[in-house]
């Protein structure tokens, strides 16, 4: 039973990893200020509204009374797995525990509900009480947690040595953050990213990577796989079995991806037009070898931005250098961007903080993003690897993705600047707000076919906000919806039977209108994606003999020097 139950938890880590990921971090973080701010406007209506907190706390001592008496019916939601030892049910003394937690929870939540405040304001007095409700529930304290409990006598003590031993390790290597990951399980280039390929050109922005066809033929025009500035490219090849380069290599597609350099702060003039450049160089450097006129492309998260900003760019120019895009988990429209948990702390003095602090770094360091993040939802990031490291004594699991998202780079502060400008100017939304490299973005200047992938339960990118994205790439755009998370949305092979997805082209005027007529379909986006780009690939012809060309020779192994900087 014991196994079991730690079976189901390490797996439940999993699942959050998959949910809770870097690659699309708030960029302007949450201040403590702001946070005591907060607090300050909640306590301040409390005051202010007598009546209302008398008539709560009065209901919250009717409802301890009957936790007393043992005939509330307060119990915890039975997807909440901080619950799930039989102990909260079977105890009388953990029941009244957990009873006690939730309904002192609730009054703090039924008071922001029914306090008088503007709607940020009672966005953020949430968050606060989230972030107050979070930390101490039992479950995060030995007393407080029968699993814990049990192992502690079962292992004579053990796990609570083994706790404390990993306690001090994180303190002193971590920051006082528990580690997500047990990354002794874990080497880029060894079981990670292990598709052969080779590095074909360098430059101080970025390594392009070539991979080996694995069939007598291959499509004439290529992919190029164009990653986020924020974490490694090697999300696209981790394991084998859901690499999407292996998936692109097996469909007979020429594929390269961009490696991005970690900046320090001798890169932190890197700007938007730095990676837009870079991007074009890659282009031009894979029609060259491969003989192509034009290439497919496909951007993730903030490469996605990225690769968006350059497609317009070659459309100002007009330069026909690209034939289709693939976008995926991408948000364009900034203004749904305001409604995530990151968005409600965006003001104009925020990011003139976050502005001042990169730039006097020169960088924005991954794990400072990281640990931001954590904080936007402490319960998947924080006390659950509180809970498994120090309460249970167990190592942090060893997953693929975690390795990855822990796997951190910097951000170039001229770069982290230009996200954050595009918080206030939407230019992909508003036309000629932005100048890139020396032509006004206007995205009604595209004109190519695209499909644009989101995630249903998606909460980092919300997958109306991607569709929007969708409806950006105007009419010729393919609109895809999977059954998943941020990052499960994008690692998606067959194989999951609770798998499955909506697509249709993105003609509809709402997302919601799109969802209600879009046809659903069982299993992995992948193979739908793989038929698409396939048919926007070019007739087969033989593999070529070897990689690189005479102009761009290999110049090292996959997967390169970059993605091992740290």
């Amino acid at each position: 039973m014991a196994s079991a139950q730690a079976q189901a938890f390490d797996q439940d880590i999993r699942d959050q990893a998959a949910q809770n990921t870097l690659s699309a971090n708030p960029l302007v973080g949450v201040r403590g200020y702001d946070v005591i701010d907060a607090a300050r406007v909640l306590l301040g209506r409390m005051v202010a509204s007598p009546r209302v907190t008398t008539e709560l706390c009065l209901s919250l001592l009717g409802e301890l009374g009957r936790i007393g008496t043992g005939t509330s019916q307060i119990a915890p939601d039975p997807r909440d797995k901080r619950f799930a030892d039989p102990a909260w049910k079977e105890s009388f003394a953990y029941r009244a525990l957990a009873q006690s937690y939730l309904a002192w929870a609730g009054l703090l939540n039924q008071f922001v509900d029914k306090a008088v405040l503007e709607k940020r304001d009672a966005e953020r007095a949430r968050f606060v009480v989230s972030l107050i409700v979070d930390a101490f529930a039992p479950t995060n304290a030995l007393a407080g947690n029968p699993a814990a409990l049990k192992k502690l006598v079962d292992t004579g003590g053990v796990s609570f040595l083994k706790g404390l031993e990993n306690f001090v390790g994180d303190f002193a290597r971590n920051g006082g953050m528990p580690a997500q990951v047990d990354t002794r399980k874990f080497a880029v280039g060894t079981n990670l990213a292990t598709t052969p390929g080779s590095v074909v050109y360098r430059s101080p922005v970025m390594e392009l990577i070539q991979y080996g066809p694995v069939r007598p033929e291959v499509h004439s025009r290529p992919l190029l796989i164009a990653p986020p500035q924020i974490n490694k490219f090697y999300v696209f090849d981790l394991e084998p079995d859901k690499s999407i380069i292996g998936l692109a290599l097996k469909g007979d597609l020429q594929t390269f991806a961009i490696s991005w350099k970690n900046p320090t702060a001798a890169e932190a003039h890197f700007g938007l037009d730095t990676y837009v450049e870079a991007v074009e160089d890659a282009v031009d450097v894979i029609c060259e070898i491969t003989g192509s006129k034009d290439v497919n492309i496909w951007g993730s998260c903030s490469g996605g931005i990225t690769t968006s900003a350059f497609l317009a760019n070659l459309a100002a120019r007009g330069l026909p250098k690209v034939h289709s895009a693939t976008i995926a988990v991408c948000l364009l429209d900034m203004s749904v961007a305001q409604g995530t948990t990151a968005g409600m702390f965006v003001t104009p003095e925020s990011i003139v903080a976050a502005k001042r602090a990169s730039q006097l770094a020169g960088v924005v360091e991954g794990q400072e993003l990281a640990r931001m993040f954590a904080w936007m939802r402490p319960n998947d990031l924080i006390w659950n690897y509180w809970v498994n490291n120090y309460l249970l004594g167990n190592a942090p699991p060893a997953f693929d993705v975690l390795y990855w998202n822990n796997d951190t780079t910097r951000l170039p502060a001229r770069l982290h600047g230009d996200f954050l400008d595009l918080l206030t100017t939407n230019p992909f939304v508003n036309p000629g707000r932005l100048t890139l490299r020396g032509t006004p973005l206007d995205m009604r200047r595209l004109d190519m076919d695209s499909y644009v992938i989101a995630g249903l339960s998606d909460h980092i990118t919300p997958w109306q906000g991607c569709y929007n994205t969708a409806k950006l790439y105007g009419p010729r755009s393919t609109f895809v919806l999977s059954n998943s998370g941020h990052i499960q949305s994008l690692l998606n092979p067959p194989g999951n039977p609770k798998a499955s997805f909506w697509a249709g082209a993105a003609h509809a005027a709402t997302p919601d209108a799109w969802l209600g007529q879009a046809e659903k379909h069982s299993g992995s986006w992948w193979p739908h994606w793989l038929e698409w780009i396939k048919a926007r690939s070019g007739e087969l012809m033989a593999a070529p003999a070897a990689l690189g060309s005479a102009q761009n020779p290999p110049l090292a192994p996959a997967p390169g020097q970059y993605v091992m900087e740290h």
